[in-house]
């Protein structure tokens, strides 16, 4: 597969929607993810991330036009124990919840489907990181239609063992804007990779488009620690 430059990738998609991004930094040091999120409408657009215990929540930034919290107000990150999860709705919590009773990352997520927006079906993606003893592995996972066939479910795993340096993959929600919204296809994208958080922050920002971004997350977990820094930007302040 060839790697791809996230760079290229956000520029030449004015609406992917939410996206995850999950690898590890060139040097080898950090396990490296970001979720963005997306709005086309006053109600998607009306977000800003805000830090919750370890992991982030959704939040209106101006609480009386938020119209309908049930796809957009969610926790996108969790962290339980040594594992960071990360997704664009409240499957979240269902990752959690089940993982905390020894269930696997798949298992949580056959309890679940794409969501109920029709027409477009909104997959859903799911990512985790799992980091201990100076061991790094990730996951990740997207739900969707049937070829928009709401009548079943097509469920993807994709398992990374053991990450190369400077590689990450990339999945996100939507191919491309259209009404109704084309699904993600195909495996998660083989993407370069940054040492930098600041500067990988800033180039997935500036990247997004400027009508449509809304919020933007990073963290970069140092393997050998597991201690992490992270990073947030809203477009609305």
């Amino acid at each position: 597969m060839q790697k791809l430059s996230l760079k290229q990738e956000l520029t030449g998609n004015a609406y992917p929607g939410r996206g995850i991004v999950i690898g590890k930094s060139p040097n080898g040091k950090y396990a490296v993810t970001a979720y963005f999120i997306m709005g086309r409408s006053e109600n998607s657009r009306n977000r800003v991330f805000v830090e919750e215990g370890e992991g982030i929540r959704t939040q209106a930034f101006d609480p009386s036009k938020l119209s309908d919290p049930s796809l957009i107000i969610y926790a996108p990150v969790r962290v339980l124990g040594n594992k960071t999860i990360v997704t664009n709705g409240d499957q979240t919590d269902t990752i959690y919840d089940l993982m905390d009773k020894q269930q696997t990352f798949e298992q949580a997520l056959r309890t679940r489907e794409f969501e109920p927006d029709a027409p477009n079906y909104t997959p859903r993606i799911s990512g985790i990181m799992h980091v201990e003893n100076g061991e790094y592995n990730y996951a990740m996972s997207i739900l969707k239609s049937n070829n928009g066939n709401p009548d079943a479910c097509n469920r993807y795993t994709f398992a990374y063992s053991s990450p190369i340096a400077g590689e990450g993959h990339f999945i996100h929600t939507y191919m491309g804007d259209g009404n109704p919204l084309p699904s993600f296809e195909g495996e998660p994208k083989l993407v370069e990779m940054y040492d930098d958080m600041d500067e990988f922050a800033e180039m997935l920002w500036d990247s997004l488009n400027e009508d449509n971004k809304v919020s933007l997350f990073v963290r970069y977990i140092d393997i050998a620690t597991g201690e992490y820094t992270s990073r947030i930007i809203n477009k609305n302040k």
